[in-house]
């Protein structure tokens, strides 16, 4: 089961039973990630850029992008 979070620019794609749950999302962007809330994730709350960064980073896998026909683990 894969869950997706748009905001028409880039989608999150978020893998639940990957998740590790170590926070390194929440941390890195607070105001994106919102265990708390729902939708706990908003990527209208950041750029595409820093949302690439950040998932680039997540460590157990869970999360993942794509935007303008690139993908995880693509440069522009």
């Amino acid at each position: 089961m894969t869950r997706d979070y748009t905001n028409g620019e880039i989608t999150i794609i978020w893998q639940p039973e990957k998740c590790a749950h170590a926070g390194v999302c929440a941390r890195t962007l607070p105001e994106v990630y919102k265990p708390q809330e729902r939708p706990w994730i908003r990527p209208d709350k950041a750029t595409t850029a820093e949302l690439e960064r950040q998932i680039d980073q997540c460590p157990s896998g869970a999360l993942s992008w794509r935007a303008g026909g690139r993908q995880t683990g693509q440069t522009a």
